[in-house]
């Protein structure tokens, strides 16, 4: 009997961790993560017009040794910051990270990339219903996205 009651917890535990995993996926953006083309990326982040900014500040490498692991830094100073998108033009599918904070929440992200060339590494603010953005070129000498 003990058995029996130890799968019926397992179970009703188990259940518990798929419920976030699928409110989790009803949240994921398809379109914008799966496009091929920049544009249909920003299409699908419902970005439109976006203003060039010096208060992003992105650091990366002018090289990268290895495409598979780009380590890049994105920073925002402008005010009431809601979310950033990381974007590198010239990979399979260009949108690479979309972060939304909450408030009071540093508008500063440190991750791991990957690249498939040369390319510029975009990173767009939300504020409001206005896009901010910085570019920074990253030059790859061995393929990342293969």
């Amino acid at each position: 009997m003990q058995r029996r009651d130890f799968v019926k917890i397992l179970f009703a535990a188990s259940a518990l961790v798929l419920v976030p995993i699928r409110a989790f996926a009803a949240m994921w953006n398809s379109p914008a993560f799966e496009s091929t083309k920049l544009n249909s990326a920003l299409s699908g982040l419902g970005i439109s017009e976006i203003k060039e900014s010096k208060q992003i500040t992105i650091i990366a490498p002018d090289k990268a040794e290895n495409g598979a692991v780009v380590q890049i830094e994105v920073k925002s100073e402008i005010a009431n910051s809601e979310s950033f998108a990381i974007l590198v033009e010239n990979n399979p599918t260009p949108l690479i990270a979309h972060f939304v904070f909450g408030e009071g929440a540093d508008p500063y992200i440190v991750t791991r990339i990957k690249m498939a060339e040369t390319s510029d590494v975009q990173a767009i603010i939300k504020v409001g219903n206005q896009y901010f953005s910085a570019k920074k070129r990253v030059e790859v000498l061995e393929n990342g996205c293969g």
